[in-house]
């Protein structure tokens, strides 16, 4: 692994040997730029943050290697369409403000967005100097250079024009991403705007479910804050569904529209024997205690958390790398996370596969869990896991596991987290039965508007889509305040 210095000295070298005036065929031919990043060894035992972020020398030579294709193919691969080359072009004039005024025209959460969303499948996917080197790997780092300009001009971030004041009330259930950009864009248009989040924390799963070590909490706050300047109030510890109905805020309070972004937050389990035992944990529960209640800090946080030893994480999602390196994090000596099909086919992030195995996850793939044995007490001490092979293709275009009969052996665990999904929040479906749902519990809404088939209720997000990346709810919101406001406006 280069060290920071190493990546920096790189950068120097390529700026000073850059022509002044850059053929495409120049820019194809400039080194991608790695990401400085803390050792694994010693990140293992702190939960800051792993990714270092660009240097300015380092964010210069990537933003040079972008072609700035007149038909802009990045941006198609980006769900709230940031005019990528635009806000790149402004880093190489270093015109860092210019390039973070370029991406809040379509974003507000670029730090974030950044850090976190898989760029790889999306914007990167589409960079045609990814494609020129067939591979997408070697595409411009669309994410990294948001990061750079985010973090750069923190403090100068402007707020966005609010138009005048329309007195029209818009309720915004939940506070994750989708929601977020939801408020933004219906607050811009003037109308009021309240927000209602069931827990004491704003932030949804950018707080509670991404750990510190992938995304600083302070920075969630920050973009709360600007939403606060804009005028959106927050209401915290209502449960929407159970405090207030959906009827209610609108026939009772007055509220003119709802957008319902509550999220994926039911945790799904395997259904296998000893599921019920006392230290198995979803990873919902998991993470949660320790990013929004702080259980990593044994000093001072208050929350309790089981003291592991050896950790079976079953699942092979973001998620499950996220509990896996919390694990160790809390001082797990083994943490196994527990696949039934191949690396390849592991849905998570390349990048968060490859940081878990640097810091001494171990992968055990092609292996299904099928029995969770306990002690005297009630306790985990071990997981029957099946041998697999790979069969045909599922409908995700994955390759299907197939169990191996015979193949069961039992490995020593004292801890179990279950990482394989999650289902729709059902509670806002049982008080309001007008809203319809599919089999899986997700809403069901127009796709070119986010309405539900409740009038004047609009949904996105995990709630609709499942779980999915925060940059997809992000597109859902926005889509949703377009219609939104249209519909405020006497615009079916």
């Amino acid at each position: 692994m280069k060290t920071a210095e190493m990546i920096e000295k790189e950068a120097k070298e390529v700026l000073a040997s850059l022509p002044e005036t850059l053929t495409p065929k120049d820019r194809a031919a400039i080194p991608h730029m790695d990401m400085p990043q803390q050792d694994p060894k010693e990140r293992i035992n702190n939960m800051s943050e792993v990714a270092l972020g660009y240097t300015e020398d380092e964010a210069l030579v990537e933003a040079q290697r972008c072609l700035q294709c007149k038909n802009k193919p990045c941006v198609s691969g980006c769900p709230v369409g940031i005019d990528i080359p635009g806000f790149i072009k402004k880093i190489t004039e270093k015109d860092y403000k210019g390039a973070l005024s370029v991406i809040q025209e379509s974003s507000l959460l670029p730090s974030i967005c950044g850090r976190v969303c898989p760029q790889e499948s999306q914007c990167q996917m589409h960079c045609t100097v990814g494609k020129m080197k067939k591979n997408v790997d070697e595409a411009v780092g669309i994410g990294r250079l948001e990061r750079f300009v985010a973090d750069r001009e923190a403090e100068s971030a402007m707020l966005p024009e609010i138009a005048p004041e329309t007195g029209k009330k818009v309720a915004v259930v939940g506070s994750g991403p989708a929601s977020i950009a939801c408020a933004a864009d219906v607050r811009r248009h003037g109308h009021s705007v309240t927000v209602f989040e069931a827990l004491h924390k704003m932030g949804g799963v950018l707080s509670y479910g991404i750990p510190e070590f992938r995304l600083p909490k302070h920075l969630v706050d920050t973009e709360l804050e600007k939403l606060e300047k804009m005028g959106i109030k927050f209401e915290r510890n209502v449960l929407v569904g159970r405090t207030r109905t959906i009827k209610e805020l609108m026939e009772e309070d007055g509220y003119d529209a709802v957008f319902v972004g509550t999220g994926a937050g039911l945790p799904k389990f395997m259904h296998i024997p000893g599921e019920d035992l006392v230290s198995v944990f979803s990873a919902n529960e998991y993470l949660t205690r320790s990013n929004l209640m702080k259980a990593y800090d044994r000093k001072d946080s208050m929350t309790p958390i089981f003291k592991s030893t050896n950790v079976a994480v079953f699942g092979g999602g973001n998620v499950a790398m996220d509990a896996a390196r919390t694990a160790l994090r809390l001082g797990a000596e083994r943490v196994d996370i527990i696949y039934r099909r191949s690396r390849d086919e592991m849905p998570a992030r390349k990048e968060e596969i490859e940081h878990a195995v640097e810091e001494g996850c171990n992968l055990r793939l092609l292996s299904q869990p099928v029995e969770i044995i306990g002690d005297e007490n009630g306790i985990v001490k071990g997981v029957v896991i099946r041998k697999c092979e790979l069969g045909e293709p599922d409908a995700s275009g994955r390759r299907s596991p197939v169990e191996i009969p015979g193949s069961d052996y039992t490995e020593p665990y004292d801890t179990v987290i279950v990482a394989i999904g999650n289902a729709s929040n059902p509670l806002i479906k049982k008080t309001t039965p007008e809203i319809e749902t599919n089999k899986r519990g997700n809403f069901i809404v127009n796709p070119d508007t986010c309405e539900t088939s409740m009038k004047g209720v609009y949904a996105g997000g995990d709630i609709v889509l499942g779980a999915a990346t925060v940059i997809l709810a992000m597109g859902q919101g926005r889509k949703a305040a377009a219609a939104i406001c249209s519909y405020l406006e006497g615009n079916e």
